[in-house]
């Protein structure tokens, strides 16, 4: 696969890319109906797995997540950095502050339940499951999970090409057109042993959930622009991308059937306080 030049400069560490990070609000509507749910097994095996129904729900966006938890009978706060996705999930039904997990001030409460849906990556690696431990109960669970979302080699190659046609100098561009799941299960691998480190919580665990699901070409095409790589582009760079993408998805007939895998590291909060 090609990729950038050695010359080009590593990019900042997830949780420094501050521009990016508070992006996705740009489109907070599209987001929220274009983003894909969770398992429901995930959702109910964190929800059994808790000492109570108080959750915590960190770079909670739209409320995609926290919806879920409600559903199953949580009673879910929500701790947001951008303003706009925040407002959606409180007119989602979603109590929200807007803050940095970093920065937030839990003033003395405490939580069953601490959860991140695709947002973990955001959180500062030295701060994040410190304070995730300050802030949940003894035996109160951490999970943080998200999906593994890579389209058939039909439709990644020609949006690969398109992007570093039209942004050759964005980070994104040194990623190959699929990366292996493997780099994925080691992203969580690392978050466990951060989890580790803090010595406040007991062995984590690794969960998978492996699913499935079809999208037309309009769906995909209302996706693609809610991820990272996609919020900061210019208009017309959005456009050649999406036509890339649409002409591939055309050609496979106007749909094709994404397989998922969502990955989730937990661990419960040592049972002394």
């Amino acid at each position: 696969m090609p990729t950038l030049s050695r010359e080009q400069p590593e990019p900042a560490p997830p949780h420094r890319a501050r521009r990016v990070a508070e992006s996705f609000g740009v489109a907070a509507e599209r987001y929220d109906l274009a983003r894909p749910g969770y398992p429901d097994g995930l959702v109910a095996r964190i929800v059994a797995g808790s000492p109570g129904p108080d959750v915590l729900d960190v770079g909670c966006g739209t409320g995609i997540a926290a919806r879920q938890f409600q559903a199953a009978g949580c009673a879910v706060l929500g701790v947001e950095p951008d303003v706009r996705m925040a407002n959606l999930a409180r007119a989602r039904g979603l109590r929200v502050e807007v803050a940095t997990f970093e920065a937030w001030e839990p003033t003395g409460r405490v939580f069953d339940a601490l959860v991140a849906a695709q947002s973990w990556h955001w959180v500062d690696p030295a701060v994040g499951a410190v304070k995730a431990a300050r802030v949940l109960r003894p035996n109160g669970r951490l999970a943080i999970f998200g999906h593994v979302l890579e389209p058939p080699v039909e439709v990644a190659e020609p949006f690969a090409v398109a992007y570093r046609r039209v942004a050759p100098d964005s980070p994104f561009g040194n990623q190959p057109a699929r990366r292996p799941l493997d780099a994925y299960q080691a992203g969580y691998a690392r978050i466990a042993d951060n989890i580790r480190e803090t010595e406040q919580f007991d062995a984590p665990e690794q969960w998978r959930f492996d699913w499935e699901r079809s999208y037309t070409r309009d769906q995909w095409l209302d996706l693609l622009p809610t991820t990272g790589g996609l919020t900061r582009l210019r208009s017309d760079q959005l456009a050649e991308v999406l036509g890339a993408v649409g002409d591939a998805i055309d050609a496979l007939g106007g749909r094709f059937t994404m397989r998922y895998t969502t990955l989730a590291t937990t661990a419960v909060r040592a049972g002394t306080p």
